[in-house]
């Protein structure tokens, strides 16, 4: 499509910058840089950056239905207050797995977050296998494991109807979907929505859009995929001129905007010469689709 732009908007240079949500009250790009520890708040009407440091690596940041954000923080979710920069302890996760660490997390319809761990990272996207673990966490703080022997817990989203559940363990190079009750919570009946293709990479941070269909960052693959989950089949690709993208989501006045966050890290200097804007989160206008709000987390 011609009419499809892609701009780089935020030159952050993130280490790993990552989980983009558009929030609607503050028209504003919450987003996270994992190894550089910190919550970003970015402004599309003043290009102005907000930031907290959280003091270890921050898989996620979502909004609070009581106000601020909660955030996975090492193996914590924690409670972030914006106004103090404060963080609060909420509940931990694999007590059992001191080198584990959250990653991504994202909240469903009905408040409910779900968040996944995975082991320590020798180099990008080399980790310990199989020691993370899929979380849900309800409003009173109930912890339920849903899956474990994961490698990196990634992506992840509904469909329009919320009963089908998205899901991504990168290193299976697959982007994996589950019968959803959103009721208890409970998820079953995994299979195979997409293989990734050679040269596409590791599937990452996905979003859905307001038709239903997957929109899939891919790690090293430096593109977006756009995906129709009741075929299987790629009906589009976006390419960015960084090859560590990362997430993305919908945002702007009307959802029509899909934006790209990407990392820098493990970039050799000659790759950092050849990508000067790895890091940067970028806009991707024209499609012709959009996206819908995200959900607060309800404790």
């Amino acid at each position: 499509m011609s009419s499809v732009k892609v701009e780089c908007v935020v030159k952050t240079s993130a280490l790993i910058g990552e989980g983009p949500v558009w929030e609607e009250s503050e028209q504003m790009l919450l987003f996270v840089d994992i190894a550089g520890q910190k919550v970003h708040r970015w402004s599309p009407a003043t290009n102005q950056i907000q930031s907290v440091e959280t003091g270890d690596m921050v898989g996620f940041a979502v909004p609070r239905r009581s106000g601020g954000y909660v955030a996975g923080v090492g193996r914590s979710i924690v409670a972030v207050d914006w106004s103090t920069q404060t963080m609060t302890s909420l509940v931990e996760v694999d007590k059992d797995k001191l080198n584990n660490r959250l990653n991504d997390g994202k909240v469903d319809p009905i408040g409910r977050l779900l968040a996944g761990t995975m082991g320590k990272e020798e180099q990008p996207a080399v980790v310990q296998k199989q020691q993370g673990s899929l979380f849900s966490v309800t409003s009173d703080l109930t912890v339920t494991k849903h899956l474990s022997q994961v490698d990196i817990s990634n992506g992840l989203d509904w469909s329009l109807d919320q009963k089908t559940f998205y899901y991504i363990d990168s290193l299976a190079l697959t982007v994996d979907a589950f019968d959803y009750d959103s009721n208890t919570g409970h998820i079953g009946n995994r299979r195979v929505v997409y293989r990734m293709e050679e040269g596409e990479g590791f599937p990452d941070g996905m979003t859905v859009d307001a038709e239903g269909r997957l929109w899939v960052a891919c790690y090293n693959g430096g593109r977006v995929i756009n995906i129709d989950p009741a075929t299987g089949v790629r009906l589009q690709t976006v390419s960015l001129p960084v090859t560590k993208t990362t997430s993305c989501c919908f945002g702007g006045p009307d959802y029509s905007d899909l934006y790209v966050t990407s990392a820098s890290v493990g970039l050799d200097q000659s790759d950092r010469r050849a990508q000067p804007l790895a890091g940067g989160i970028f806009r991707v206008t024209g499609l012709g689709v959009k996206g819908s709000a995200s959900n607060s987390f309800s404790g």
